[in-house]
């Protein structure tokens, strides 16, 4: 039973959607629970047209209110009572709570994995709420049989936080595929793109942690040696007005995209990948331009050093502007590195990162936890 807030366009739906299509349904009867997008999100069924069957809990959204965490924990509850999974498996922060208490309420006793895509420890909350976050995962992991990171630096920031012990742990991660990829004169056609000027690609959520603003000031300091780059920000959020704002004068160097289901278009299009966020988990949007063969410069936040190999598949910089813009700059001055790190970055996301890759972890884990419950009933049987 994968329990989930919301299937938001995002790595945890992109994952989701792949693990579905293809676990082994013979073996496992996986259901998958989850709540409404909000309406300034991108709906993952609706935009990347994903068919697959979902059970919806009504409350269980991104806002936290407390009417609607109490029947959407009435509602688990009643779900885990009819279904009685052998595994409860929950994703995202409020999932992970209202799941995982959910299960306990429930008296039929699941094991328990929870999955931290990214954690909330760094640039989301103010310090009296990182207190009680963290206290809270302390809580939920001591409850937790599994609890499964996307990287090894996502794990050790939780553990060096007291969140679980090192045994709980499992790094899986993110398994992806793009899809079809269009040729980069028909991509750069299809967005209105010039065909022979440099692109910089944005792709995600114009949220707080994202940094837009910290994209829009690199990218206007790239401008300085770049003139004719034109910048391609596919995505939407709270911050896309201040965005715009933004941009200003330099408009016509930018393409704001909003959320779109064609996103290999986008990287097609792109001659690199920009990423200028605060915290990250392990990013889907560096991997899929990663396969798309684009290099790509993010900070150096999450597991992120874990999907750029620096100066091989591209470069992790420092949250500086300065440093980031070097990066960029040297990037779209250099067809040849480019190309070179492009292929470096296709060959080693496509190996690394696909989806039979996490569909096989998943079930491992899925047997391991199985025959963990079943050697417990048959030792108290005994």
């Amino acid at each position: 039973m994968d329990v989930i807030a919301r299937m938001n366009i995002g790595g945890p739906a992109t994952q989701l959607t792949g693990l579905c299509a293809q676990l082994n349904h013979d073996k496992f009867d996986h259901r998958l629970y989850t709540g409404d997008v909000s309406g300034d999100e991108g709906d993952h069924f609706l935009l990347r047209n994903a068919a697959m069957p979902i059970h919806r809990v009504p409350g269980l959204g991104r806002s936290i209110k407390p009417a609607d965490d109490v029947r959407a924990v009435r509602h688990l509850v009643k779900a885990i009572r009819a279904f009685r999974p052998h595994i409860v498996h929950t994703r995202t922060t409020k999932a992970g709570l209202l799941g995982r208490v959910a299960a306990r309420l429930s008296g039929i006793n699941p094991a328990l994995a929870h999955v931290f895509h990214g954690h909330l420890l760094y640039g989301h909350f103010s310090p009296p709420k990182l207190f009680v976050y963290v206290r809270t995962e302390r809580l939920l992991a001591s409850m937790s049989d599994r609890l499964v990171t996307v990287g090894a630096r996502v794990r050790d920031e939780l553990l060096e936080a007291g969140i679980g012990r090192m045994e709980q742990y499992i790094v899986t991660p993110p398994g992806v595929g793009l899809g079809p990829i269009p040729s980069r004169e028909d991509a750069r056609l299809s967005l209105g793109i010039p065909l022979d000027a440099p692109v910089v690609a944005f792709v995600g959520r114009l949220t707080q942690v994202k940094r837009p603003d910290r994209f829009v000031a690199t990218a206007t300091a790239v401008l300085r040696s770049v003139p004719d780059c034109r910048f391609v920000v596919c995505g939407d959020g709270e911050l896309r007005e201040e965005m715009e704002q933004a941009i200003g004068p330099l408009r016509g160097s930018f393409h704001l995209l909003g959320w779109r289901d064609d996103v290999a278009t986008v990287y097609s299009a792109a001659d690199m990948v920009l990423l200028t966020s605060d915290n990250e988990g392990m990013p889907v949007a560096l991997i899929e331009a990663g396969m798309a063969g684009r290099p790509c410069v993010s900070t150096r936040v999450g597991s992120v050093a874990e999907v750029i190999r620096h100066e091989h598949t591209g470069y992790v910089s420092s949250a500086d502007v300065g440093e980031l813009t070097e990066y960029t700059v040297r990037l779209l001055r250099d067809p040849g590195l480019r190309h070179q790190m492009g292929e470096s970055a296709r060959h080693w996301t496509t190996s690394s990162f696909g989806v039979e890759r996490l569909v096989a972890d998943t079930e491992a884990m899925y047997r391991s936890l199985y025959e963990e419950r079943r050697a417990t009933a048959l030792q108290r049987e005994a």
